[in-house]
């Protein structure tokens, strides 16, 4: 006679039949861990090992400060095809869309979906006061100094050795601190062009990337992204040769608004096409940190295989560590003493106070357990969203399978104007963010972005369900009940 299974795989077989059963359906939570050591009689850890066994395989997750729940099937919808842009150089006007969504942002009477900005609650907010009122005992004077260009050396070493996960050597000394991701994309720019320049994005892309190009004089050029494998090499290739690109512009890793990430030799490819153009690359790396990827790894940046200084590496904390921190960085490549010089003459310096308590959070071994808690949370909001569109938007709706972080870019079927939702929605407290707002042609009209930042809650899911009974009016249909 054969041995009995391990305890923990019997426990974990029970709730496995439960799931398998339906007993247990998609997005319901399992007993807590005590509560099924009370009515198994069996040890806290025995039922800790099951849950473990069953997040491996797939069949539940853990969802930070909430417990366990039986994860969801990826959403019987379609993604996007890949963008076709035009293939000219484009004025940016940014439209007032941006400013519209932005307003309601902060306003706890609208469920904010257009905005991408994190849940407060999500980070160990008290933690970082601690921290931040402890460091400045310590050092009496930061208060006093001005945080000169390029930053506080502990920081730009705790962002040195960061980089290491990301598959780059870099050395610090190189480094210079910024206000945020924005400000380093932004004198990157002013770095490599002067006003009328052509830059070429992806397309969709970041209306913020926009924002900066209009307030710099610069014009976009587009190219083709699709929504799994990013921007589209072959069109790159094209534009390089048919116009004169003085900077790309680019998010290998969970751009935004589509979640895209490159493959490796994509990225490295990527790399040599532009150094071999004399083209610079401006390498937004901000949601880099949230990959879904399931080893838990940071993805790989294009940095990593920059062999000539051609590639400037901007990244944040907004994301992953507060938001309310506004610390960012960038690598400048062989731009670093004309960034410095901008720096200086765009703000002074930095908040040595704040750079030097980022440093202490990066360096107590907090983080990478943070960021864990944020995948694992970001990527069951994006997978039970998933669910929720297949079920209620309007039939030919497509849905992007972000590679990270926390946002869709959803595409309605045509004749539905995601700008005309937006009127409607706002009249019922509802955000979203339009289409047209991440393309300086005013493309993507049946499209939006919706960002799942806030926790889940049902007054989320009824304002997710409400989007798609609005959008299916416009489609002329008949939402089902």
């Amino acid at each position: 006679m054969g041995e009995a299974a391990p305890l923990y795989h019997q426990v974990a077989d029970h709730i496995h039949e439960l799931v398998r059963a339906g007993t247990l359906r998609a997005g319901e939570r399992v007993p807590s861990v005590r509560r099924l050591s009370l009515q198994r009689k069996v040890s806290v850890s025995t039922v800790l090992q099951a849950y473990q066994k069953l997040e491996d395989i797939g069949v539940i997750e853990a969802r930070p400060q909430s417990g366990y729940y039986v994860k969801r099937l990826p959403a019987a919808v379609q993604e996007p095809a890949a963008s076709t842009p035009p293939r000219r150089a484009l004025t940016v006007e940014v439209n007032d869309l941006t400013e519209a969504v932005l307003a309601y942002a902060v306003d706890p009477e609208y469920v904010a979906f257009g905005s991408a900005c994190p849940a407060p609650e999500l980070f160990g907010l008290e933690r970082i006061r601690r921290v931040l009122s402890s460091t400045a005992r310590r050092d009496t004077g930061a208060l006093g100094r001005y945080g000169l260009p390029p930053g506080t050396e502990r920081l730009r070493r705790a962002v040195a050795r960061r980089a290491l996960e990301w598959g780059c050597r870099i050395d610090h000394r190189n480094l210079v601190t910024t206000t945020g991701c924005m400000e380093a994309i932004n004198l990157c720019l002013r770095a490599v062009t002067k006003p009328g320049d052509l830059v070429a994005l992806e397309s969709p892309t970041y209306y913020g990337f926009l924002q900066i190009l209009q307030s710099l004089g610069l014009r976009a050029l587009e190219i083709p992204t699709h929504p799994r494998s990013g921007i589209s090499l072959e069109a790159l290739e094209l534009a390089l040769a048919e116009h004169p690109v003085k900077a790309a512009l680019v998010m290998p890793n969970v751009s935004n608004p589509i979640g895209a990430s490159m493959s490796d030799a994509a990225k490295k490819r990527m790399v040599e096409l532009l150094a071999a153009a004399k083209v610079p690359l401006i390498e937004d790396h901000i949601y880099a940190d949230l990959t879904f990827e399931s080893s838990g790894a940071s993805a790989r940046a294009a940095k990593a295989y920059d062999r000539d200084g051609n590639v400037m590496l901007c990244g944040s904390f907004s994301k992953t560590l507060a938001p309310g921190l506004k610390v960012g960085w960038i690598e400048p490549g062989r731009w670093r003493d004309r960034l410095r010089m901008l720096k200086f003459v765009a703000s002074g310096g930095q908040n040595e106070l704040v750079e030097l308590t980022v440093a202490e959070l990066l360096e107590s071994g907090g983080y990478e357990r943070s960021l864990r808690q944020l995948r694992r949370h970001f990527e069951a909001q994006v997978d039970a969203a998933r669910g929720v569109i297949a079920e209620s938007f309007p039939r030919g709706t497509r849905v992007t399978r972000p590679a990270g972080a926390y946002i869709l870019w959803i595409e309605l079927p045509k004749g539905c104007d995601s700008v005309a939702l937006l009127e409607r929605l706002l009249e019922r407290g509802i955000t979203i963010a339009p289409g047209p707002m991440f393309s300086a042609s005013q493309r993507y009209r049946n499209c939006l972005r919706i960002s799942l930042g806030q926790p889940a809650s049902e007054r989320q899911e009824r304002a997710l369900r409400e989007i798609g009974r609005i959008a299916h009016e416009l489609a002329g249909e008949k939402a089902e009940a």
